[in-house]
């Protein structure tokens, strides 16, 4: 073979292995996770950096080979729309959405894009088919928040066995929030209470509420899960206790900023699980076939100090049932 005929052998296989080569050195594909949450970056810590931790332990690592795009609306849902139109712009790979009204926003923006809800209540306000076959592009997590509302009545008349007289907070213009009022009517009149409907739209309605409550010779408060309630978590709990309201709330950060009691699911552990949905899905799998799971974790949180200003005695059975009383 001469030497011209070697040169352009060598030149062809050259030719041939150089693509594939490159390939193989090309580094993993980022995944991009757009993280929508109606609170402040401060208020949703907690529950992201649970997130993350749970996608870590599943090989899914922030600035190795996924990437994460953060958008809050700092308690204002009127600005969920475009943050969640951003994230479709960015054309993420999936959406994890922190409650029903961000849900609602990233499923209004995209029926494409894979959502995974970390609480809420996606059947009731019609987001999907069922728990067992989500469809669509919505699945995650579902926190039976109507069930809790009645228990965290129950809680209440366990300190008060008086108690006739309840406040409500709710947001009329969250669909969720307004179904939890309506939820709530029934395990009221069962337990002898009377409810009285505090409409809270946004923070400038907080202070004259409290006001009505009183007005209404209010003996207790109940709080219903709602962003701008989140974001005024330590304004409403010194409301509470400067009105001699005990008061019952769903997170453990109530209770941390001076409310009396906090019963909801475990908001870290639900973040955690929501990180196999997401894994699921980066792999290939479907929302549509991923059913929609509950809490396996619920957290009672009283705080000690606050029942001592209110005059209160917590019954032994719930400091027994507590996982934390703050002293």
């Amino acid at each position: 073979m001469n030497n011209r005929r070697k040169l352009v052998i060598a030149l062809g296989a050259s030719a041939l292995t150089a693509p594939l080569t490159s390939v193989a050195q090309q580094p993993a594909k980022f995944r991009s996770i757009g993280l929508l949450s109606s609170f402040s970056s401060s208020e949703a810590a907690p529950w992201h950096e649970a997130f993350l931790r749970g996608l870590r332990d599943l090989g899914w690592d922030a600035g190795k080979n996924i990437n994460i795009e953060y958008r809050y609306a700092e308690g204002r849902s009127d600005r969920l729309p475009d943050l969640a139109a951003d994230l479709v712009r960015l054309k993420v790979d999936v959406i994890v959405a922190s409650i029903t009204p961000d849900v609602q926003a990233a499923k209004k923006a995209t029926l494409t894009i894979p959502i995974v809800m970390a609480s809420g209540d996606p059947v009731a306000i019609g987001l999907v088919k069922s728990l067992a076959q989500p469809g669509g592009n919505v699945t995650g997590l579902s926190t039976m928040t109507f069930e809790l509302g009645g228990k965290r009545l129950e809680l209440l008349k366990e300190i008060l066995p008086k108690l006739s007289r309840a406040a409500v907070l709710w947001n009329p213009d969250d669909q969720f929030s307004s179904l939890q009022w309506k939820e709530i009517q029934l395990p009221a009149q069962k337990l002898g209470i009377q409810l009285h409907s505090l409409e809270v739209r946004n923070s400038n309605h907080i202070d004259s509420a409290f006001d009505y409550a009183n007005k209404m010779h209010a003996g207790a408060l109940v709080i219903v899960p709602n962003s701008v309630f989140v974001t005024n978590l330590k304004r409403i709990a010194a409301l509470a206790t400067k009105n001699s309201l005990p008061s019952i709330f769903h997170l453990r950060e109530f209770v941390v900023a001076g409310g009396l009691m906090a019963y909801g699911p475990d908001r870290a552990d639900m973040f955690r699980r929501a990180a196999t949905y997401v894994d699921k899905i980066l792999k290939g799998a479907k929302p549509a076939a991923l059913p929609i799971e509950q809490p396996t974790k619920f957290e009672l949180f009283i705080n000690g100090k606050t029942a001592k200003v209110l005059g209160l005695t917590i019954p032994q059975s719930l400091l027994v049932m507590a996982d934390k009383v703050i002293q």
